[in-house]
Formats: C-alpha cells, sequence, structure tokens
C-alpha cells in the first residue's frame, strides 16, 4: 500500500512539472522589443480581421556607429554584430600593418571578416 501512495505521487509530481515548460512557452514575454500583438479590430461588418503585428525598427545613432580608423577593440566588439574580441582585434592589427581605412568596404579585406558579416554591420560603419 506504502509503494502505491509513492508511485501516485511521483506520477502526479511528473505530470505537473511536465507541464511547465509549456506553460512558460505560452506565455508572452512583455519585454520583447521586436513584435508586439494588439487586439483585432473589429470591421464595420462586425467581423474580427486578425491580429495587428507591430514591428519596431531599430535606428542606427551616432552612438551606434564605429569609426573603423579610430575605433578601438572594445568599440568594434560592443558595436558590431557577431564581432567579439578576436575579431576586434584583427582589425586593429590590419589597421596598424596597412594604414588606414580609405573606405569602409576594405574591411572585408580582414581576415574574419565575410561579406555577410561586413553586410550585417555596413550601416553601423564610418570613417
Amino acid at each position: 500500500m506504502k509503494k502505491l501512495g509513492t508511485t501516485s505521487l511521483s506520477l502526479a509530481l511528473a505530470l505537473g512539472l511536465s507541464t511547465l515548460p509549456v506553460m512558460l512557452h505560452a506565455a508572452p514575454n512583455a519585454t520583447s522589443p521586436v513584435a508586439t500583438t494588439t487586439a483585432a479590430p473589429v470591421t464595420a461588418a462586425g467581423k474580427v480581421s486578425g491580429p495587428q503585428v507591430k514591428k519596431e525598427q531599430v535606428a542606427v545613432t551616432d552612438e551606434s556607429t564605429v569609426n573603423i580608423n579610430t575605433a578601438t577593440a572594445e568599440e568594434f566588439a560592443k558595436v558590431m554584430n557577431g564581432v567579439g574580441m578576436k575579431k576586434a582585434q584583427a582589425i586593429i592589427s590590419y589597421r596598424e600593418e596597412l594604414g588606414q581605412f580609405t573606405d569602409v568596404e576594405q574591411l572585408r579585406e580582414v581576415p574574419g571578416i565575410g561579406a555577410a558579416l561586413f553586410e550585417r554591420n555596413k550601416d553601423r560603419l564610418k570613417l
């Protein structure tokens, strides 16, 4: 009889905990800046037209741009998406060996900076 009670308790606990990830996943993240939904508007005919999704645009400001001729490795790593300290130091080393950049496109010549990484960050770069 005692074993039956332990088994029942274990089963109830397992079932209760197994739904926890589902509940957490279903709950909306209130701090998500990417997309928000609003209540669905009702048309004149009384039909619901569906949820409206607003996507917020992230504007590139002077604080999120980096001068490739004067920036430190820390600044490169902070501003550029996908660039850590190792790639940032590669940019600094390239600049020290070959001199200042004359065009932002020259950043593609740095080892480790490919076309995709450059395209992702080109709006954050300036001379």
